[in-house]
């Protein structure tokens, strides 16, 4: 493993999107500041983090997310990502990456693709938890009836990513 993560953000209609790669996989993504990223992977994370080390471009994770808010939205699709979680978060995050971009599923639906119908609260649990948006898109997981639900990063740029994504699908 190398000794730093690096870090660059990239400019979206929905504010700074920070990217934190580390290894050549991107284990963190959000609307923000890199220092608030980073933040919340310490807090998160049970081993010592490398130095962060904030750079100008990140290479195809750049490339992808810029090409992403340009309108092709099977940029990220393929990006190496990694984030600890349990047997349900993981099966979870990666049937959010199913999901294509302009449709949305319930958490409900959620929770019966990953194989347990009756588990909606670890479904939005594992929305909350997730550390890279949108490449891993918790922002198309809403409440049965439609409604938004929450979102880390605020309804705004959900909002917006939902909106994005239905105008470019």
């Amino acid at each position: 493993m190398t000794n730093t993560i690096d870090a660059a953000t990239i400019a979206t209609p929905a504010g700074a999107l920070a990217l934190l790669v580390r290894d050549d996989v991107l284990i963190a993504a959000g609307f923000g500041d890199v220092d608030a990223h980073y933040d919340r992977l310490r807090r998160d994370s049970r081993e010592t983090l490398p130095a962060l080390r904030k750079v100008a471009r990140l290479g195809p994770f750049t490339d992808a997310l810029t090409a992403y808010v340009d309108g092709d939205l099977r940029a990220p699709d393929t990006l190496p990502v990694g984030q600890s979680g349990g047997p349900f978060r993981q099966a979870a995050w990666k049937v959010m990456r199913e999901v294509p971009p302009g449709q949305t599923i319930t958490y409900a639906e959620l929770a019966a693709r990953v194989g347990n119908d009756r588990a909606v609260r670890a479904a939005g649990s594992a929305c909350a938890q997730n550390r890279i948006a949108p490449v891993i898109p918790c922002h198309r997981i809403l409440r049965t009836g439609g409604a938004l639900g929450g979102y880390y990063y605020g309804l705004p740029a959900k909002e917006w990513l939902l909106a994005h994504e239905r105008q470019h699908a």
